[in-house]
């Protein structure tokens, strides 16, 4: 079971890292153009900094979600560093619990309701002539990694013993 959890999350974070890798490559692309046009042709496509803004957004928050897959995430942690290793393991539990309230509520639940909202009101982007529920998808998509993350977080700390949760971080333990 552990070894399916572990080469499932192995394979989502190479998805995430392969999708951040191509937006953030089509982002220097585009930046790239947008300059040249302006500078060099004299007036910059209309379009690139549309584009620019929308990867922007998709880079942002699958970077985050990729962040939170790898526990590269900030995490301000000096106050329950200093607890006894029990309330840390439940302090821990009550932030992933936390996280996943947000992923759900926020990325999963607002992102697909404001997805569907907009397909359905055809908005359209004005450059680029893109629906709009196209771009917003970004967020119920990094929700969907977020919780699949949280969810695997709380099964690797509920599992662990609280005198190891810490220990790789390079904490010390009391």
């Amino acid at each position: 079971m552990i070894a399916f959890i572990v080469k499932g999350k192995s394979f989502l974070v190479k998805i995430l890292e392969l999708m951040l890798i191509f937006s953030v490559g089509a982002l220097v692309l585009d930046v790239v153009w947008g300059v040249f046009t302006r500078y060099v042709m004299g007036e910059q496509a209309k379009w690139t900094e549309e584009l620019a803004r929308f990867l922007l957004v998709w880079v942002s928050l699958l970077g985050g979600a990729l962040a939170f897959g790898t526990k590269g995430h900030l995490g301000v942690d000096y106050f329950v560093g200093k607890l006894h290793c029990d309330a840390r393991k439940l302090m821990t539990l009550i932030s992933h619990f936390v996280v996943l309230l947000f992923s759900v509520s926020i990325f999963l639940y607002g992102g697909s309701y404001i997805v569907a909202e907009s397909l359905k009101l055809e908005q359209m982007t004005p450059a680029l002539g893109w629906k709009m529920g196209y771009v917003y998808l970004a967020l119920p998509i990094s929700g969907f990694f977020m919780l699949l993350f949280t969810l695997e977080n709380i099964y690797e700390t509920m599992v662990t013993p609280a005198e190891q949760l810490h220990e790789a971080d390079g904490e010390e333990l009391n």
